[in-house]
């Protein structure tokens, strides 16, 4: 079996599918693993450091796509790129199925076995295979250091001969594993934080990181299947509004996460509430790629609003792409060991939750009900 890495192709995109470290144990099963030349450069790993642990550098990136059984990429697949791909081959990456289900149809008319890894169950079992949390971790912490360099003030409280500098207070929009990890982060750096997500029972886990909980009661069901959030109907999202606003207003740094899978991020933060918000203070909006939860967030810049800094970062696992490389290539080779044996034969068992729930086509079909739904197909029994 070969296994291909190939080259990520979006000028902001540094990370690479599998680092040296984890080829060398799929070439140790017996696997023949290729990559694409200068595929781990932007992540500094060169070529030379995976012919080291016995991966073939290749060239030709007609030769790689054609020949693999397995194709491994990060993120943002192309549509043109499926035509690269054989029938009957695999293909594993972040394929934003929900967001773009054109891609997924088709992957499916090319007959390709794709397995996106947005999709990948939220199940204790399927902890090791999760990209999108290994992968937001990475934006939450580096969140906190973008709003720490842009605010024009200290983070921790400072004794000092000049007198005593009172600590930045910070707000979290959203206890998912973004907002975890940059509660935890602010709190390293000597912030005072708070955080709020409509789900109640995150409650334990943000004081648990030395944060205050923004409780916010709303009358109807907040949690989507697999532990997300969800969306909210507009009068809940009028009621958070107005509980937040004098909350925003009084802190310094505002770091929103909040999203839902293949729709517009829910605004958090109006342009009214901007306005309130002291001067110099900074807003880091994790959702800029879906539409922002911030009214005044423009994708991929910083922006200067009623004297308040508005940062729309795209893509921030992809600053730190060495950690980030290597914490996507662990949770490609979990998923890899579900679907080849010891002696690394290729095996896929639908049977099996975890790749039941991350194929979205196989043998030319569209397999994922959410994103049949998506493209309006009827499905008949």
């Amino acid at each position: 079996m070969k296994i291909a890495i190939a080259k990520e192709i979006q000028v902001d995109e540094r990370r690479v599918a599998l680092v040296p470290d984890v080829a060398a144990r799929l070439v140790k099963q017996g696997i023949e693993v290729w990559i694409e030349a200068g595929a781990g450069e932007r992540a500094f790993f060169s070529d030379a450091t995976y012919e080291e642990v016995g991966v073939k550098v290749i060239g030709d990136t007609a030769t790689l796509w054609r020949d693999a059984d397995i194709v491994l990429k990060v993120g943002n697949f192309e549509d043109h790129e499926t035509e690269k791909l054989r029938e009957g081959s695999i293909l594993i990456a972040f394929l934003n199925p929900l967001g773009n289900p054109s891609l997924v149809q088709k992957l499916s008319e090319r007959k390709v076995t794709a397995f996106s890894m947005e999709m990948i169950p939220r199940t204790s079992r399927a902890q090791s295979m999760d990209a999108l949390s290994s992968q937001a971790n990475l934006a939450g912490y580096k969140s906190v250091l973008i709003a720490a360099a842009t605010l024009p003030k200290y983070f921790p409280m400072l004794t000092t001969a000049a007198g005593t500098i009172r600590p930045a207070k910070v707000l979290v929009m959203g206890a998912g594993v973004a907002g975890l990890q940059a509660i935890a982060t602010a709190r390293r750096l000597g912030a005072v934080v708070e955080a709020f997500d409509v789900r109640p029972e995150v409650k334990e886990q943000v004081q648990s990181l030395g944060a205050k909980f923004v409780d916010v009661t709303l009358e109807e069901d907040t949690v989507a299947e697999g532990g997300y959030a969800k969306e909210l109907s507009e009068k809940a999202k009028q009621h958070t509004r107005e509980v937040l606003t004098t909350h925003v207003a009084a802190s310094d740094v505002v770091i929103t996460t909040a999203q839902v899978p293949g729709r517009k991020a829910p605004v958090l933060v109006t342009e009214e509430m901007v306005t309130q918000m002291k001067p110099g203070s900074v807003v880091v909006d994790l959702a800029a790629s879906q539409g922002g939860n911030c009214e005044c967030t423009e994708a991929g810049k910083d922006v200067l609003k009623h004297g308040v800094t508005i940062v729309g970062p795209i893509n921030l696992p992809s600053s730190m792409p060495l950690h980030a490389s290597e914490v996507y290539a662990k949770n490609l080779n979990a998923l890899l060991k579900l679907m080849t044996t010891p002696e690394g034969e290729l095996t896929l068992n639908f049977e099996d939750d975890i790749i039941d729930g991350a194929c979205v086509t196989h043998n030319g079909e569209i397999r994922s009900q959410r994103v049949k739904d998506a493209l309006g197909v009827t499905v008949t029994q």
